[in-house]
């Protein structure tokens, strides 16, 4: 294995409770991370790669589960989601100073996962919840009066619970929103959403291969060898599945884990995909020519550089 990069630690002062997501922005300039303390604490990249802390953002009422920002043609927005079944919308209106400028409380349990559309379909927000339900919040702009206008969407996804959701990339020819769900009935689900632009309906339930929770899903950036979309679903059950399509069906390619999978996300070029599990190490891995996955790289919290073959 060769040494390829080093690994910077960011203290992120959650007061020892755990962290539960740290996400990145667009440009790769700012961190966003969310923890049990109910607190989301931005950082900064300074000259030399250092990270400073630059806000703190507070308002939930239990763990914060998730945060993912939107594209910055919105301008910087950051949403969240948390165990007290709140949805939160933050903007940075100038350097340093944020604010609360939308809360959504149409759950009835625990949001577990938030994603942003691709920017060409405008501001939109996919949350996956406990109580079985997917909503999607669309934002319409502001009104005469300067508030915001945003409306929502709810559909039922799984049976005892949703607990990731994710956007497929822009079709410019269909222009079709689709979504993918994973959910504590152990199926993957794809989704589509009606001419009307608000009426989500179930396209595709992906052959069950997972027999434990679903914990993340993902819809890789590019398409796959054979031109049809690419997924990945990881679950409990120590498996992560590469989903591939070809005339409409889809097959799936399993890779074996060592412990629970807790998340997976693709590379922008869609090539790579990372691996994030309970034995607290983070694996790369590729296509190989054969079509079959092999792991390229590793990243753990005791080795001080990521490694790839």
């Amino acid at each position: 294995m060769a040494q390829v990069a080093a690994i910077t630690k960011l203290p992120t002062n959650h007061d020892g409770e755990l962290i539960h997501d740290c996400q990145m922005d667009y440009y790769g300039k700012q961190v966003a991370s969310a923890g049990s303390d109910r607190r989301i604490k931005i950082f900064d990249v300074v000259e030399g790669g250092q990270r400073q802390q630059t806000a703190e953002l507070t308002g939930h009422e239990g763990p914060v589960w998730q945060v993912a920002w939107a594209h910055p043609e919105f301008g910087n927005i950051l949403a969240s989601c948390s165990y007290d079944r709140q949805v939160f919308v933050w903007k940075e209106h100038a350097p340093l100073h944020w604010s609360l400028v939308h809360k959504f409380l149409g759950h009835d349990g625990s949001v577990n996962a938030v994603a942003w559309a691709p920017h060409e379909l405008g501001l939109r927000l996919a949350c996956a919840s406990s109580d079985e339900n997917v909503s999607v919040l669309t934002f319409h702009g502001n009104d005469g009066g300067g508030n915001a206008n945003w409306t929502s969407t709810m559909f039922q996804a799984h049976k005892t619970g949703c607990n990731a959701v994710a956007w497929a990339p822009y079709d410019a020819a269909s222009g079709t929103m689709r979504l993918v769900t994973g959910g504590c009935d152990n199926l993957v689900k794809l989704w589509h959403c009606g001419a009307d632009g608000a009426t989500w309906q179930e396209a595709v339930v992906l052959p069950p291969l997972h027999t434990d929770w679903v914990r993340d899903v993902a819809w890789a950036p590019t398409p796959g060898p054979s031109g049809g979309a690419v997924l990945a679903s990881c679950a409990q059950d120590r498996k992560v599945a590469v989903w591939s399509e070809a005339n409409g069906q889809w097959s799936p390619k399993v890779i074996e884990l060592p412990a629970a999978v807790w998340s997976v996300s693709w590379s922008v070029t869609g090539g790579i995909l990372a691996v994030a599990g309970g034995d607290e190490q983070v694996t790369l891995w590729r296509e190989t020519m054969g079509g079959e996955w092999t792991r390229i790289g590793q990243l753990s919290e005791d080795s001080p550089v990521a490694e790839t073959s």
